[in-house]
């Protein structure tokens, strides 16, 4: 089957891994996010996924606590996401392989560029955890940078949300929902999609971002092959 990506890089949220939980780790959310990877993993497409760690812990909000501390805190988080979903892949035959930006030996492998690209071209799925090992970066910012380094064609960027809207659908039944973007327009129009360090390394080294809603059934083999589901940031 020709597919329009052969080399993408997930952003997962910690939120979507949450569910309606809200917190922590959703079985049933995680398992049917590892059969969509696997999915498409079986299509010979090199999957690469940076999980946020939001469900768990944000250090931009960690109160009373040191900034950088509290951003190594939710580095922490992101591994706690990393593991279980590896876990889950693994448990339904995904070969999948966890690599952190800070050494956590017995736990996951310490991150090697050339190394995530070798198991890429296994057909490994590789997570990425501990952001990009630094405090005041964001998992975003993570994502930008790790499909920049691997040479992503596109950064799919799952969310609770279906597309990106003018304002929250929820609260304002009349949002604009968009199906094309450009990194320009998120900054002019104020649109809460990434942060504006993440947007610009995605810019400068042409990554196109896709924003799409991760339940649904077959999301991620839809945007896979092409069909409009979601909005195209270019």
């Amino acid at each position: 089957m020709a597919v329009k990506y052969r080399k993408v890089l997930i952003k997962l949220s910690g939120e979507a891994l949450a569910g309606d939980d809200k917190f922590g780790v959703n079985p049933e959310v995680t398992l049917d996010t590892a059969k969509q990877i696997k999915e498409i993993s079986d299509l010979g497409v090199q999957v690469a996924i940076v999980v946020g760690g939001g469900n768990f812990f944000r250090g931009r909000t960690g109160e009373g606590l040191d900034r950088a501390t509290a951003d190594y805190m939710g580095m922490l988080a992101t591994v706690m996401n990393s593991l279980a979903l590896q876990d889950v892949l693994l448990s339904i035959g995904c070969e999948a392989k966890v690599m952190t930006a800070i050494e956590i030996r017995d736990m996951a492998e310490g991150y090697s560029r050339r190394k995530a690209l070798d198991y890429l071209k296994e057909g490994k799925v590789v997570i990425f955890g501990c952001g990009t090992g630094s405090p005041f970066f964001s998992t975003d910012t993570t994502a930008a940078l790790r499909a920049a380094e691997i040479g992503a064609e596109v950064i799919l960027l799952a969310k609770n949300v279906d597309a990106v809207y003018s304002a929250d659908p929820k609260e304002d039944p009349d949002a604009q929902r968009y199906t094309e973007l450009t990194y320009m327009d998120i900054v002019e129009k104020e649109l809460r999609v990434m942060d504006l360090t993440a947007a610009t390394l995605c810019k400068d080294n042409g990554i196109n971002l896709y924003v799409f809603g991760l339940r649904g059934g077959h999301n991620m083999m839809k945007v896979i092959n092409g069909e409009n589901i979601g909005t195209l940031i270019h």
